[in-house]
């Protein structure tokens, strides 16, 4: 089983958002589900990002990414 980390970056910490990691993030949210394979897990973690309040309030500044990682 998936778990999905929604990882937010500001533009000025990382140039792409596969540099983005857990480490220089200023934001690490976890989707409170698991999945059985990658892409629903991104799908999934995409949703949840856009119905949170943090998504919703994302900037030109910042760069977001999405791993699905073994629970």
């Amino acid at each position: 089983m998936l778990t999905a980390l929604v990882l937010i970056c500001s533009a000025a910490a990382v140039v792409e958002p596969r540099d983005c990691t857990r480490n220089n993030a200023s934001t690490v949210m976890r989707v409170p589900a698991e999945f059985g394979n990658p892409a629903t897990c991104f799908m999934h973690a995409q949703a949840y990002l856009a119905g949170s309040q943090i998504g919703r309030d994302l900037d030109a500044n910042e760069r977001v990414r999405i791993i699905c990682v073994p629970r």
